[in-house]
């Protein structure tokens, strides 16, 4: 886990508020990485189940229950590899 990923899944988990449905574009504008670096790690944390796609046709990522648990301290990012 990265930086990146922290920022991603906080962005997309929008805590106190309805969770974010937003394309990599989205994410990029609203955290402090590259486009490129945004959607890599995007697909990385799909791989890890932290993700998932809302609409894959439109290219739609949402925060996944594992996810939630990964920032709620529920799940180490050892057990993740």
């Amino acid at each position: 886990m990265t930086r990146a990923d922290d920022a991603i899944l906080e962005f997309l988990l929008n805590e106190g508020n309805e969770p974010i449905v937003a394309n990599p574009s989205t994410v990029e504008a609203n955290i402090d990485y590259k486009i490129s670096h945004v959607r890599r790690r995007l697909r990385a944390l799909q791989d890890g189940g932290l993700v998932e796609y809302y609409d894959e046709d439109r290219g739609l990522y949402q925060i996944s229950d594992q996810g939630r648990a990964y920032l709620s301290g529920e799940l180490d990012a050892d057990d993740l590899e």
